[in-house]
């Protein structure tokens, strides 16, 4: 049985979508009233754990997001497709782009998690950690990541959002996977000739144009960042329209 998933669209070009920590498979819902779905079948997947999948078992590795990816594909009969992976999905894509790389088309990573994974001090790593049982810690590691700008009610409801879309012990163990998984070495030797683009907001303090540029930039030859103005972390809830626009161009563009 396939991961249960949200689709726009019935184009041609197929697109698998994939969440990030805090996400699932409707949480780029803002900006699909942008998206092209004569062109493009859009296709945004549960990982287990999530969603449709809260009570699915795992073991909640990249390494699993991404082979679920790809039975989703086969299910859909998606003989080629694009990939974006927002913040940890950007990681998941990463290994999916090491696993069939002649299955994919382009990659777009937005706010990534790099495959070398995310070192955190004490404080931080205590932070996140307690966030699988905690709203209010969830709460400020949104606060935090989108540049401590936005309203208290807008993080209010991104924690809830979170706290009722994911499972507490399926979302400790993505953590993790996430921040403590390495395997750049596999895609550095791999050098895989795909088109990528990053996509980090100017407010995102931690994934942020300088760690694209030492990961991502640095270990895929057709990569290029761009910097989303006035977003963090979430530009599909901070500026879902610029998003989708950016996006949508890069798929467009002629190899």
């Amino acid at each position: 049985m396939h991961n249960s998933y949200h689709r726009v669209g019935h184009g041609a070009h197929a697109v698998i979508v994939l969440h990030g920590w805090f996400g699932d498979a409707h949480a780029f819902a803002p900006m699909e009233v942008a998206l092209d779905s004569d062109a493009f079948s859009y296709v945004f997947m549960d990982c287990r754990g999530y969603g449709g999948m809260r009570s699915a078992a795992g073991e909640y590795s990249m390494d699993e997001v991404a082979r679920d990816a790809l039975a989703l594909a086969d299910a859909l009969g998606f003989a080629t497709f694009s990939v974006v992976g927002h913040s940890m999905g950007g990681m998941a894509l990463e290994r999916l782009a090491l696993l069939e790389p002649m299955r994919l088309r382009k990659l777009v990573a937005v706010a990534p998690v790099p495959s070398c994974g995310v070192a955190l001090d004490g404080a931080a790593r205590q932070l996140f950690l307690d966030a699988s049982g905690d709203r209010q810690a969830r709460r400020a590691i949104i606060a935090r990541s989108t540049g401590g700008r936005l309203s208290s009610t807008w993080l209010d409801w991104k924690a809830q959002y979170s706290w009722e879309s994911s499972d507490p012990a399926a979302f400790a163990a993505y953590f993790l996977a996430w921040s403590g998984s390495d395997f750049s070495g596999e895609v550095r030797r791999a050098a895989s000739p795909l088109p990528l683009l990053a996509l980090v907001g100017e407010h995102d303090p931690r994934f942020d144009a300088t760690l694209m540029r030492r990961t991502y930039l640095a270990w895929y030859p057709r990569a290029r960042l761009e910097v989303l103005a006035n977003a963090g972390h979430y530009p599909m809830n901070e500026t879902p329209l610029a998003l989708a626009a950016s996006i949508e161009a890069f798929l467009t563009e002629k190899d």
